[in-house]
């Protein structure tokens, strides 16, 4: 895939997210959130023609851009994001938890996806 239809991606899996989550499926919606974060640093990734491969990798990146950019709420989305991947496995997120942190990950993946070189390759 190439950074447009990562970012695509991103945003079609935040409205799915929100979907599943309407609906009390929090399994899923935490699964869509997470993929929508992993899909914002994909696309970031893919632009900046940074390594890819595993899910350490996004991580990496995730903070590269952070330091980059001086933004540590880069670094922090992408934390509480991987809470999300986990709770599809294990299911340990509260509703407090989940509602506390789910706009945190929209961020995420909102200032990413607003980056320049993204805005570019996505119109």
């Amino acid at each position: 895939m190439r950074a447009p239809e990562h970012v695509q991606t991103a945003r079609d899996l935040l409205v799915t997210s929100d979907q599943h989550f309407a609906i009390a499926d929090r399994l899923q919606g935490s699964e869509m959130l997470w993929g929508a974060a992993a899909h914002a640093i994909l696309a970031v990734s893919r632009s900046r023609r940074w390594r890819l491969g595993s899910h350490g990798r996004l991580k990496e990146n995730a903070d590269r851009l952070s330091l980059e950019l001086s933004d540590t709420a880069i670094a922090e989305g992408f934390q509480v994001a991987e809470k999300f991947h986990s709770n599809f496995y294990h299911d340990y997120l509260d509703d407090f938890r989940i509602s506390r942190d789910r706009p945190l990950v929209h961020r995420f993946v909102n200032r990413l996806l607003s980056l320049p070189e993204l805005v570019s390759t996505s119109s």
